[in-house]
């Protein structure tokens, strides 16, 4: 039986990971005005309601129970049942911010047209988002198979008026009854197949990835320009980042990588300083600056092109086809993402592991700097315990890269005998990034007070403009203090933009 291709999603409807919450912000306003695709798919899920068809998901149990038909008197409290059997996560919440996203994820996927979701579940998802009301989810619970079940759970039992969201200042967790009733919304009954479609899907792990990599855009610009600060203040060489070098071994992310290096180092007085020293060749963490970062950057580079391709996928279970067949299949499946998410932490962790060897180069008095950063050292201790908190992160990090991929325990009393286990691998990823970003805050903080040991010699443009941006957040440091708090500056220029903001003046970044 010949059956018609989906058409490709109009470019308007696409969600862009390089603009991610900008994009979601116009697909769900255009949701809002005109959802056609949902009222054509939930017309053919309507239509079947009254044949004798068995159906999966619309009047049948669910896993193991698929061969179970429920009497159409049942399917509304079939499908309640549903989310309150699947809402058994446990552990700490995921972050709001993820939530939300997760949230925003999963209406877009719906608005695809593809899911058969009713018309009123629908715009009560639409009005969460819309009064800003964000479901409280346990972090763990998910195999990452059968779609993301437990955290989607909880995510959609407000709907019904079950469930807890988080409360407005965003510090804890309230009755859903409470957030319903205060921006005056009424809980809503499911109808056939509305449970399903909203548990089915991967949209934790997705919002989880598009999370990372949506900040590790920033990262990689970040771990470039603190590469060129710490070779600054080392006084290393820049004949590595020839661009004769890379162009033999052309890796798009090892050419972008030097190329970013030199336009940094541009007009260096620093450099001029030492070009005739007669040293042969500086340690790895500074000559392999393109090799490493650039590894790094074509891995994200592959990880976001999936991530992306997800975020535009309808994977729900069963799906709604515009000639009316509901097709039962494994688009669920989180091995896409899951591969991913775990090649991404890997990714990430090599970005810290070389930016500690480089704080740790800054301390060890080479090149005129002072033994830890500080000239009256013995009374202080100097910069010697931020690279043990660096070091200590490195080391975190590469327990968390072990893959989760590689694990499956069936479930569903075998049905589901295949899982992907990227819901860990994503929780995995989101500590990694924070570990990542607080060890580069490290080096940003330690070649900071390192370049200023070679004034009154200028490093680069775009390096003075780095230098200059954490001086006006963060001051020289002439004995010990608190430093932790200046390392969490540090983290929030990164994390913020502000590095990448103030190098922008003058330098363009790859």
């Amino acid at each position: 039986m010949k059956h018609d291709k989906p058409q490709p999603m109009p470019e308007t409807d696409r969600i862009r990971l390089r603009h991610l919450h900008e994009d979601l912000d116009r697909r769900l306003q255009s949701l809002a005005g005109n959802a056609d695709a949902v009222h054509r798919s939930r017309a053919h899920v309507d239509a079947v309601l009254d044949g004798e068809a068995s159906i999966y998901g619309i009047n049948t149990g669910f896993g193991a129970l698929a061969s179970k038909r429920i009497a159409s008197d049942q399917l509304a409290q079939l499908q309640k049942n549903l989310l309150l059997s699947h809402a058994c996560g446990t552990g700490d919440p995921l972050p709001r911010d993820i939530t939300r996203l997760m949230l925003r994820l999963k209406i877009h996927a719906l608005g695809l047209g593809q899911s058969g979701i009713s018309i009123p579940v629908f715009e009560q998802l639409l009005s969460l988002d819309r009064h800003g009301i964000v479901p409280w989810v346990p972090s763990r619970g998910s195999v990452g198979a059968s779609g993301d079940l437990a955290p989607l759970a909880h995510m959609a039992l407000p709907l019904i008026g079950a469930g807890r969201c988080w409360t407005p200042d965003g510090t804890g967790a309230e009755p859903a009854s409470d957030a319903l009733a205060r921006a005056r919304l009424e809980p809503v009954e499911l109808a056939a197949k509305d449970g399903l479609a909203l548990i089915n899907g991967t949209q934790m792990m997705a919002a989880c990835g598009a999370e990372v990599l949506y900040r590790a855009i920033a990262l990689l610009r970040n771990a470039d320009i603190l590469g060129a600060m710490s070779l600054e203040a080392l006084q290393g060489s820049s004949r590595p980042f020839d661009a004769r070098i890379h162009a033999i071994r052309p890796h798009p992310g090892q050419v972008a990588v030097a190329a970013n290096i030199r336009r940094l180092l541009a007009d260096s007085e620093i450099l001029e300083s030492h070009r005739d020293c007669g040293k042969v060749q500086d340690p790895y963490s500074l000559r392999c600056i393109p090799q490493v970062h650039g590894a790094s950057r074509d891995a994200l580079a592959h990880c976001s092109e999936v991530v992306e391709r997800e975020l535009n996928s309808v994977t729900d279970n069963p799906l709604v086809f515009d000639d009316g067949d509901i097709v039962s299949g494994g688009n669920f499946h989180g091995q896409p993402l899951a591969l991913v998410l775990d090649h991404a932490a890997i990714a990430l962790a090599e970005l810290a592991s070389i930016s500690e060897r480089r704080t740790y180069l800054l301390l060890a008095g080479h090149d005129g700097l002072p033994t830890l950063l500080m000239k009256d050292t013995g009374i202080n201790s100097g910069f010697m315990i931020p690279q043990y908190t660096a070091a200590a992160l490195v080391s975190e990090n590469k327990v968390l890269a072990h893959p989760a991929s590689v694990d499956s325990i069936p479930t569903s009393l075998g049905q589901e005998d295949h899982v992907s286990m990227g819901s860990i691998g994503a929780l995995k990823l989101l500590s990694v990034l924070d570990n990542v970003e607080r060890v580069l805050a490290v080096e940003l903080l330690t070649s900071a007070q390192a370049l200023d040991f070679r004034s009154p010699l200028k490093p680069g443009r775009g390096v003075q403009l780095a230098h200059r941006a954490v001086r006006d957040a963060v001051g020289h440091a002439d004995h010990d203090y608190e430093v932790g708090a200046d390392i969490e500056t540090c983290a929030r220029l990164l994390s913020e933009r502000t590095l990448i903001r103030a190098v922008a003046e003058e330098v363009e970044l790859d």
